[in-house]
């Protein structure tokens, strides 16, 4: 079967990068001139935990993951699916770039189930069931640069909070069937680092075997292997490159001059 040869990048944009006005601006400017064909998938958990605040709804963090009550179910929905989904498309149409909004929950982009744990109760939090490719593939055929929200449905009514990394990871792997898919990872770090306190420890390149061995070690900090569980599953999966590293950089992420690529061993 001949690989696809058509190039796609999907790029997953970090909360803390959604806090910097400056810095967001920056980071669409950059996003809108690419020109292959793209898709933006975008968290916000920092907005949506400062709304929680003022509104007196307490939010619990499991291992970075949002315990979502209805209350937060409908905090997350206005802030990821609107507010900040909605401000984005606005930004990037701005630029010149035809962006489209819209949350896996629309035309069954995302179909997911809630999460079952032995001992956490997650409550309206998904984990994802299946990608609906050929909408994906449709849009972007008619030109159009989709920007995903993180909320999703089970088909039966219920809407669901879920892992935007998560998202990023599932969407890339569906379209590695049609197209030469680049998975990116953009946030506020450099990359991946030896050292989260020194940005210049950069790893160049991250291999399953070096990842296994810093994890054993506890050399990775943990707040990263969540998305690096991701980024090796998405290469699993057939998307063609992964790369993680600072959104005001995106540019040189895809030079290859900047951030850390997740890449299998022997290559």
């Amino acid at each position: 079967m001949d690989q696809p040869q058509e190039k796609l990048y999907v790029v997953k944009i970090g909360g803390n990068v959604l806090d910097d006005e400056i810095g967001l601006n920056s980071f669409l400017s950059l996003f809108a001139a690419m020109e292959e064909k793209k898709i933006l998938v975008h968290g916000g958990g920092n907005l949506a935990t400062q709304l929680a605040e003022k509104l007196g709804i307490e939010q619990t963090l499991v291992d970075g993951r949002r315990i979502t009550d209805a209350q937060t179910l409908e905090i997350v929905t206005m802030v990821y699916a609107g507010s900040i989904n909605k401000s984005i498309v606005a930004k990037l149409i701005a630029k010149g770039c035809p962006a489209f909004g819209l949350c896996g929950a629309d035309g069954s982009l995302i179909m997911a189930h809630k999460r079952i744990h032995q001992s956490i109760e997650y409550g309206f939090v998904g984990d994802v069931d299946s990608v609906n490719s050929r909408l994906i593939d449709t849009l972007l055929k008619s030109d159009q640069v989709l920007v995903i929200a993180p909320i999703t449905s089970d088909g039966k009514g219920q809407l669901l909070n879920t892992n935007a990394d998560t998202i990023a990871q599932e969407i890339a792997k569906a379209m590695s069937q049609i197209y030469a898919v680049e998975l990116i990872y953009s946030f506020e770090k450099e990359g991946v680092l030896m050292d989260i306190t020194d940005e210049n420890s950069v790893l160049e390149t991250l291999t399953p075997s070096l990842y296994a061995e810093l994890k054993s070690t506890q050399k990775i900090f943990a707040g990263m292997i969540p998305k690096l569980d991701n980024a090796f599953s998405a290469l699993d999966a057939g998307v063609k490159k992964v790369i993680i590293g600072k959104a005001g950089s995106i540019d040189l992420l895809i030079q290859g001059k900047k951030g850390t690529r997740i890449i299998q061993d022997g290559k």
